[in-house]
């Protein structure tokens, strides 16, 4: 009887061998879904070339955007970018993202393994006394020890597909850890030229007021003297305390600055006043830009790239759901021992154990499933338009910074000879009032005018560096280094 049972084992495991072997084949040949295909320039509406023209800081070639903050030459902004980007808690939480996601894809490569449960149970039995056959069952003691095992056979390539999603996520989310290492890297330099500007701003504003107030002590000598009326005096007063009270505002926003600053590099506001008090020039660029073509952005843009990994991710998907559609094989068995007592718990008898593939084929359920494979068609068509809206946005974005980097410049130049007139006017109403030839509303309209001119060279110098760095940003950023590979390894020594 035991050798009969024993060959009827034999031959149900050369079964289950066998239809796991035509399973595993069949693993190869046949996987449920598309495949991705990285879509192209032309889908998205790409232009060949620029709208603008190279020229007036532009340049034609391939971009060199490696720690692009250097080439304004100031080595202050050189560390505080270094330092927002390594320790900026910006880049923190998204390195603890891409960690996140390189779990969640290792987890879905354990669908290729089978997995295996241990087993342990200790029960008492005793039947009921008022059932048939209670008085006759005596009490038992079952004691068990095994092990469960369950292999889905991967044979539509549901698991494959889900492999796929999960390194698609992954790589999305490394390309917005790049992306924020770019964001940060310019945000940094914003806050940093905003903080120069208005330092520069104050300056001037100080600087005029004391020129005011040199004209002021002039018109009152003139009014002791007897040549001028109280008028003058007055409107002199008002030209002053007019400029003065810009002061504050221009601190608020130095203020304003400094802190953004601080909490880039992840410290408390106020943190960098002594290292960031002392006043600096507006960093401004020396060397003009290479742009290189509009095609260039899907494969320098984190938020591109991203964009394509999430489309990526999305179309696997469609095979995860479709493998729903087909029939599941798991090969499953147990094994282990199981006694009344503990003491015959080893033996040889005590074995037990089952092994055989388990067949489960929704053949019906009211077009569920394929009704949730069309809704994950959809989903890959939304990603597919959110990455040609990416890629209009980075057109938009880099076509915007260029021409304001260029207009600004144009307009730089045109308030630079403008101020140049205006001191000389001033020069010229000064001498005039004093020689009694003039009207002092020429020189306050004068020394108005300068001011305001004094006021917007400043900004425009500003205008020019933050449009300059909106434009590396829009091109892709750039590092010599991955700082996200840096972030990562010590965030993992961690």
């Amino acid at each position: 009887m035991r050798n009969r049972f024993a060959r009827t084992r034999g031959r149900r495991g050369r079964l289950a061998l066998l239809v796991s072997l035509v399973a595993l084949v069949a693993a190869g040949c046949a996987v449920v879904g598309r495949d991705h295909v990285p879509p192209k320039a032309a889908e998205a509406g790409v232009p060949p070339a620029w709208r603008e023209e190279p020229g007036r800081g532009l340049a034609a070639g391939e971009p060199d955007l490696a720690a692009w903050w250097t080439r304004l030459g100031d080595p202050v902004l050189d560390r505080l970018v270094e330092r927002a980007v390594s320790q900026g808690l910006d880049l923190r939480a998204a390195v603890e993202r891409v960690r996140e996601a390189r779990a969640l894809r290792a987890a879905a490569a354990g669908g290729y393994y089978p997995t295996i449960d241990a087993t342990a149970s200790s029960e008492h039995l005793r039947e009921s006394e008022n059932t048939p056959f209670g008085e006759f069952a005596p009490e038992t003691n079952i004691h068990a020890l095994g092990f469960d095992a369950a292999w889905e056979i991967d044979l539509w390539g549901r698991v494959r597909r889900s492999v796929e999603a999960a390194d698609a996520d992954l790589g999305a989310e490394v390309e917005d850890a790049r992306a924020v290492a770019v964001s940060v890297a310019a945000e940094t330099a914003f806050a940093y030229v905003e903080l120069r500007a208005f330092q520069r701003r104050i300056e001037i504003a100080n600087t005029n007021v004391s020129l005011q107030e040199q004209t002021l002590a002039l018109v009152r000598s003139r009014f002791d003297a007897g040549l001028v009326g109280e008028r003058d005096v007055a409107q002199a007063q008002t030209i002053v305390e007019t400029t003065r009270s810009q002061i504050p505002e221009l601190e608020v926003g130095r203020r304003v600055a400094e802190n953004r600053l601080a909490v880039l590099l992840g410290l408390a506001p106020g943190a960098l006043a002594a290292e960031l008090g002392e006043a600096r020039p507006i960093p401004l660029p020396a060397v003009e830009v290479a742009v290189g073509v509009p095609a260039d952005l899907l494969r320098r843009r984190p938020d591109v790239r991203r964009a394509e990994r999430l489309l990526a991710s999305e179309v696997a998907r469609i095979g995860v759901a479709e493998g729903d559609l087909y029939p599941r094989l798991t090969l499953i068995g147990s094994l282990g021992i199981s006694a009344d007592g503990t003491a015959d718990l080893f033996d040889a008898d005590s074995r037990y154990g089952s092994f055989g593939p388990s067949l489960r084929w929704n053949i019906f359920d009211g077009g569920r499933i394929r009704a949730l494979v069309d809704a994950q068609d959809a989903r890959a068509e939304q990603a597919r338009i959110a990455w040609q809206s990416a890629v209009l946005a980075a057109l938009e974005e880099a076509e915007n910074a260029m021409t304001a980097f260029l207009r600004e410049q144009a307009r730089r130049t045109s308030l630079g000879a403008a101020a140049g007139h205006a001191r000389l006017a001033v020069e010229l109403a000064q001498t005039q009032y004093t020689e009694g030839i003039s009207d002092f509303q020429v020189v306050l309209i004068s020394e108005r005018a300068l001011a305001d001119l004094e006021d917007d060279l400043a900004q425009s110098d500003a205008r020019i560096t933050t449009s300059l760095v909106a434009l590396y940003k829009a091109l892709g950023g750039g590092f010599e280094h991955d700082p996200l590979a840096a972030a990562l390894e010590v965030a993992e020594r961690e």
